[in-house]
Formats: C-alpha cells, structure tokens, sequence
C-alpha cells in the first residue's frame, strides 16, 4: 500500500508518539518503574471522589443520562456548559465572553492540530506561514502537529542564573522576530515542559508584537488560570478578543474525558468549530457534564484551591528538597518552579545527551522525559537543548524522593566518569 504525504508524515514515529509509546511499554513491561514522565495529573483521593459522585448522580438521573450517552452535540459543544463558562468568566475576570466566544473539542491536543492548522500551512495566496514559539522550549505535543513542512519557528530564551542553584527563561525581547510569513504566536502559561511562567509584561509585549502584525496570540493555558490554577499567584488571567485561549479538564484530574476548550473571538470560535466537525463530528459530553453547575455554584474552584493547589505545592517543595539534597557540586540547575507539575533540571555540560540519559534512567528504574524533545525549531547548534530533563513530580512522595535519588546518582556517575 502506499500512503499519502500526510499518510507518510503522520504514521511515522514522531516526537509524542515514540516517547508515548515508550513510556506505555515500559510500564507494561516493569510496573515497578518510577513513573516521572508524561503529564498524567497527580490521584487525588478527594477530587476523584468529588467527581465520582457527580457521575453517580448524571447515571441516575434519566434525561440527563440520555443528554450524555445518547445525543450528538451541536458543533461549538455543550451549550449549558458554554454559557455557564461564559458566566463565570465575566464574573470572575471581567472579560467580555459569551457562549458564542467559546468551542470545545476533544482533548486540547486535537484543538491544537485544528487551530494551528487553521492559520499555518500554505495560505491561498501561495505563502507558506509558521507558528512562532517566541520561547522554546515549548510542549512536546505541538512538535509534528503541522501538516506541512517548516511548521515552526522559535526564540531561545534569554537565561536568567538565580541564587540557590535555579535559573529563569525569559523571553528575549531583543532577539525576537516576526517575519511577514508568521501566522500566530503561541505561548504555554505555566510552560509545559518547564514549569516557566512568563510575566504580565511579557503577555503584554507579545500581544503587542502580534496585534502590530495582525495575528493572534494563542496562550496554552491546561495548568493555568482559570483551573486549575497551578500558576504564580503574581500572574494575571489574560485574554482579550485578539487572543486565543486554550482551556482542558485534564489537570483537574480528567484527563480520560478528553475535554479541551477554545476561548477566542466568536468568528474564529465558529471557524474552529465547522474545522472540528468534519475531524471530529462531535465533541464528547462528558467533561462538560460532569462540570455543569460546579462553576455557577463556586465548587469547581473550591476543590481547585482547597484540594489540587495543595496538592501539587507540597509535592513541589518536595521535589526540590529532593533534588537538593543530591546534587551536592553537579552543575545541575532547577528552573524555578512556578506553576504546571514538573521540574525542569538543566544538567550544564552533561557530558551525554539528555536521550542518552534518559535511556540509562529507565534502565535503573526510573522513567522520565528526555528534554532534546521540547526544543521545536531552536536549531541543532545549541548544546543547552541536549542538557535538560523533564521530571514529573505529580506522584507519591515514595515516587518523588526515590526517583529523583536516582537520578541524582545517574547524573553523578556520568560527571565523574565524562560518559
């Protein structure tokens, strides 16, 4: 058989589906591994339960039993959910949103692949553009999202070396640049791999850059403002009706539901949407019903800031304190943990890359992300791409201390023997 460009492009081994892949087949070879990759939430006993008995009550009750397994949904998605979403966002942040400002879609990875594809690409006029990550590294997941070639272009950040063994990404004013052929600007707050969240002033020069070009700002908000609000307390919710907002259910512990939500102005919400519907027919009903009524009546937010924001501060603290304790003189830098659940340890001058590590990780017992993955179009000149982990501190505290002890002593053999 003989498969088309996109047939070629799309089953071939990837960055995400390789490193999914893996990661499947290592915990089904070895349950015992110490599970640090992936982004699966943290198993919090309380917000499962929470959400265990709004499902108990949905299969009980006999019409809305039937609104979730029986009817197709219109294509913007649920609209009880939209409108009630709409509600509480111009409550909560002022914003002028109505149902019509949002679409939903299976999962956020899906809407990334509709929406990038929907500005990037070869335009009518000939021009091909690109998706400018103005700092990288960014999301594995956007990496071979594109359906033609040269999909991005990226800024390295600037480097800011902080006190106590952390560092900062900042973006780099000076060096970023937008060409004529730049369809969007793309921004994950809190990043996703590292943790990063970038300033007020940032959003606002970047939205600034973009406005002066006529583009929008896309904003990957999964871990962010307004849930589940895994983010520095000093950064603002952002929006406005030149921004994109990307929204998911999968944080808040739901990641199997496959819920991802577009906050966007209302024509570009309608466009996604007919593009969603020849992908997807129709987005699922199940995230939206389960959260029905939880944002009216302020539960939602209650379980985010009484149950997961904890959760995942004290894991966090954790997490550090572990690192600290084993990196004695090693040049290994933590970006300072500012929202999301993950470290981000940059091993200065690993004398191996960071798959490398990654491999030697695994075979020791411990699994996580290989960072080499996250720089998307930052070029292969660039020995910081190949220093960097990605490391998950969404599990027990046994998980935390005793995979980070392994890694610490992985990261000292390989110094001390310059291999």
């Amino acid at each position: 058989m003989q498969f088309s460009s996109f047939g070629e492009k799309f089953a071939a081994n990837s960055g995400i589906s390789g490193l999914m892949d893996d990661l499947g087949a290592a915990l089904s070879d070895d349950p015992s591994l110490l599970f640090m990759g992936g982004g699966n939430p943290g198993r919090i006993e309380s917000v499962e339960a929470a959400f265990a008995a709004r499902l108990s009550a949905l299969a009980a009750d006999r019409d809305r039993r039937h609104e979730l397994l029986g009817v197709y949904q219109e294509p913007q998605g649920d609209r009880v959910f939209r409108a009630e979403l709409a509600r509480f966002l111009r409550r909560e942040y002022g914003w002028a949103v109505g149902p019509e400002n949002i679409a939903l879609a299976n999962g956020s990875q899906s809407a990334f692949f509709v929406l990038y594809n929907l500005f990037a690409g070869r335009a009518s006029d000939g021009v091909e553009r690109q998706i400018h990550l103005p700092l990288c590294p960014e999301y594995v997941g956007y990496r071979d999202i594109g359906l033609s070639d040269n999909f991005f272009t990226a800024t390295r950040p600037r480097i800011e070396r902080l006190a106590g063994g952390q560092f900062k990404y900042h973006v780099d004013s000076d060096a970023l640049t937008l060409s004529p052929s730049t369809a969007a600007l793309c921004v994950s707050r809190p990043s996703n791999p590292t943790g990063n969240v970038i300033s007020d002033e940032e959003v606002a020069l970047l939205d600034e850059r973009a406005r002066a070009q006529d583009i929008p700002l896309i904003i990957d908000g999964a871990y962010g403002h307004p849930f589940p609000g895994l983010i520095e307390p000093s950064a603002s919710a952002s929006w406005t009706e030149h921004d994109i907002l990307m929204l998911s259910l999968s944080k808040l512990g739901l990641p199997g539901v496959r819920s991802g939500i577009v906050i966007a102005h209302p024509d570009i919400a309608q466009a996604f949407a007919r593009a969603n519907t020849v992908v997807s027919l129709a987005c699922g009903t199940l995230g939206p019903q389960l959260l029905r009524g939880m944002l009216d009546d302020g539960s939602l937010m209650a379980l985010c800031r009484q149950e997961i924001q904890p959760y995942y501060r004290e894991r966090q603290q954790l997490a550090v304190a572990a690192v600290e304790a084993g990196r004695g003189d090693l040049p290994v830098w933590i970006h300072r943990p500012e929202g999301a659940f993950f470290l981000w340890l940059w091993c200065e001058g690993l004398p191996i890359d960071s798959s490398t590590l990654y491999e030697r990780l695994k075979a020791r017992g411990v699994i996580v992300l290989p960072g080499n993955e996250f720089f998307i179009a930052t070029g292969d000149d660039w020995p910081h791409s190949r220093e960097c982990l990605r490391v998950s501190y969404a599990g027990d505290r046994e998980t935390i201390e005793g995979g980070i002890a392994l890694i610490m002593s992985e990261l000292h053999r390989s110094y001390a023997q310059g291999l």
